[in-house]
């Protein structure tokens, strides 16, 4: 082997006595070909022949232990196999119990060809990401196709002085395995030699009908073992509509216990100090800012924007925030540390407030799992300001806005660090304001159209365009424009392989505006096109504007059977005219059609106003958002956006071509129509 001398982070022994033992024979005999692997193989499916996979926690540390044999009959899986990564956490160890092939029948060992290389894992810390992992690099030279692979390892997390939520913690997530493999056998093990029960919930099972089972509680004591185990099996979840059956296992526990187990830790450190006695420079500059909703937005931005983010994966561990003298001090902190941080600035300035526990990426599932404080990876700061919640990132940057002109941040569940809370669900929201409010005007002359759309962005949108026009070249910029017009006004169908810039001359668009207290982010584009109509098949012209945006596709065709829709859109504010020197249809059925939709979830209203010479469409779209749309109530929502798709998201206009003959063809159509 070319690592004689083993280094903390990985070690080649055999494995701890909870996990077991197994001798080389009894490995054999498990690799043995049945009717189902040979169904699997000659499928081309990837086959497992066994894995046994088990988890170990303690007060003291959390183990993974897994032994398994795969076929490598497929060239991307030699390749993976040949050379695979292993990400350890600090105080964490990697063992590697046995690497072994299955060739023509022999059992050859494989650990004399095994290089292994320790890496730090740093290669996000310009992102202001630090941590202590170690990446292990393992080579393994001569693998053939058509081995089976015999791996046997753990990995053991040490719990340190800083990991007191885990010591006093377990949090456990088993997720069924992924549906691609075809497993002979099967198990998984779950050991709890914790002082306290371990409380686990199976979630997801379904019956033999496809039928969702009830939820049940169930519990281990100490030293006891939970183990599901299959035989021939392949994973029957439809990935596509279904969530994968997962098995949460967490210190028996209830949410107000975990509440005032927390608060106390961050009530320490907010009554440690006055923001007088740290930041007295702070303090001078909020006396000198007359009005409250000044203040309130100086503090969220001061937080946001002086404050460098540093997410420092160990810190994390724990729930122990930096203090905020120090934060201040050092100008950088982790999430934790810089609500904490805000929290203090917002007492005195006498802003209600309070630092709430989140998890954005698995924030559906929290109403699923068991009460801990573990299912938490976020914190963010709820404000209760003039009679509303808001709720603030003290991580992100570039936001702007008095209070309640600010970005919405999406997400459902939250505990609040105080004293005798529960889980929360956040309430639903209308916002007071368009997030997207614009004017397009298309006035075609002769051969030539002058377009021209003045656009004011809000709240989330604002922050992002304004970021974007920060960002991004501005001849990007108006390709990404002329491209949306491209399909906009329907050249897709009619000159589709033209050079966008060519079609849209002269093209500009500039900030007119940019408001930091409305938080108002106001553009102007410009441009002439050669031959505005589009030109259908039968030379028949059209004056077209329709804004797919405003079609909400992942509402039309989202299908899933356990995971309600998430109701996330912006409000939205459209007014399109269009304008000729041609006399139009002013009675075609699309170009007067108007529609009022009333959904529970959402107001839509498009409104026509018809000349002789062109048309305007007046759209207004009011979302009901941060909802789940109940499964029995969604089928109807779709329906209502089938409806906005059906030519109610623009306009289109028919241009009546000059000439008796054409006057003649017309009104024969319109009478036969």
């Amino acid at each position: 082997m070319d690592n004689p001398i083993q280094i903390e982070n990985y070690k080649i022994q055999k494995p701890e006595i909870w996990a077991g033992n197994i001798s080389d024979q009894e490995l054999v005999d498990k690799i043995k070909d049945t009717g189902f692997s040979g169904k699997q193989i000659d499928e081309g499916r990837d086959y497992c022949y066994f894995l046994d996979k088990k988890y170990y926690t303690s007060n003291t540390e959390n183990s993974e232990y897994v032994c398994m044999a795969y076929t490598l009959n497929e060239p991307g899986n030699l390749e993976r196999a040949s050379v695979s990564d292993v990400i350890v956490e600090e105080n964490e160890v990697y063992s590697i119990h046995r690497i072994s092939v299955l060739r023509d029948g022999v059992l050859i060992d494989k650990i004399p060809d095994t290089k292994i290389k320790v890496l730090d894992s740093e290669n996000q810390s310009s992102g202001g990401i630090l941590s202590s992992n170690k990446k292990i690099n393992i080579t393994i030279k001569d693998l053939r196709l058509y081995d089976v692979l015999i791996l046997e390892d753990s990995r053991c997390k040490a719990f340190a002085e800083r990991d007191f939520l885990r010591k006093e913690f377990s949090k456990y997530v088993w997720v069924s395995p992924d549906n691609y493999w075809a497993y002979g056998s099967f198990k998984f093990t779950f050991i709890n030699d914790r002082d306290q029960n371990i409380a686990y919930k199976k979630t997801f099972f379904r019956d033999e009908k496809g039928n969702v089972l009830e939820l049940e509680t169930h519990y281990l004591k100490k030293g006891e073992r939970f183990v599901i185990e299959e035989e021939n099996y392949i994973n029957p979840v439809d990935a596509g509509r279904e969530v994968f059956p997962f098995i949460d296992f967490a210190t028996d526990s209830n949410w107000k216990d975990l509440s005032n187990y927390i608060a106390p830790i961050y009530g320490e450190i907010f009554s440690k100090y006055s923001l007088k006695d740290f930041a007295p420079n702070l303090v001078e500059k909020l006396d000198a800012i007359n009005g409250q909703d000044e203040k309130l937005q100086f503090a969220i931005e001061y937080v946001q924007n002086h404050i460098y983010y540093i997410f420092n994966a160990d810190e994390m561990n724990g729930h122990k925030p930096q203090e905020p003298s120090v934060t201040y001090e050092n100008k950088q902190g982790d999430c934790k540390a810089k609500c904490a941080l805000l929290k203090v600035i917002l007492d005195y300035i006498g802003v209600d407030s309070s630092v709430v526990l989140v998890n954005f990426h698995t924030d559906y599932y929290i109403k699923y799992y068991l009460p801990s404080l573990l299912s938490f990876n976020h914190v963010v700061v709820k404000i209760n300001y003039k009679g509303q919640e808001y709720f603030v990132d003290a991580t992100v940057r570039d936001e702007f806005g008095l209070i309640e002109n600010r970005g919405f941040i999406y997400f459902m569940h939250y505990l609040e660090v105080k004293p005798d809370q529960v889980l929360q669900e956040r309430k639903s929201h209308k916002f007071p304001y368009y997030c997207i409010d614009e004017k397009i005007e298309f006035n075609a002359r002769n051969t030539t159209g002058q377009l021209k759309l003045a656009t004011t962005y809000k709240g989330n949108r604002a922050n992002a365009m304004r970021r974007y026009f920060k960002s991004t070249n501005k001849r990007e910029i108006i390709d990404s424009w002329n491209n949306f017009l491209f399909y906009g006004l329907n050249y897709s169908n009619d000159r589709n392989g033209t050079d966008i810039r060519n079609i849209f001359k002269d093209a500009a668009i500039d900030i007119v505006s940019d408001d930091k207290k409305l938080n108002e982010f106001k553009i102007h584009y410009s441009a002439i096109v050669e031959n505005p109509y589009y030109t259908d098949p039968q030379k028949n012209r059209f004056l077209m504007y329709f804004d797919r945006n405003v079609v909400k596709a992942s509402a039309r065709d989202f299908i899933h059977k356990d995971l309600p829709f998430w109701h996330n859109f912006d409000s939205e504010k459209y007014e399109i005219s269009l304008n000729t020197d041609q006399k139009i249809d002013t009675e075609e059925k699309y170009t007067v059609q108007e529609s009022t939709i009333n959904n529970p979830y959402f107001e839509y209203k498009s409104r026509k106003k018809i000349t002789k010479n062109g048309a305007a469409v007046f759209i207004e779209y009011h979302p009901l958002v941060n909802l789940e749309i109940p499964q029995d109530q969604f089928e109807k929502f779709r329906e209502d956006h089938h409806k906005v798709a059906d030519s109610n998201f623009g306009l289109g206009i028919d241009i009546i071509e000059p000439g008796l003959m054409n006057m003649l063809k017309f009104n024969f159509k319109k009478k036969f129509k």
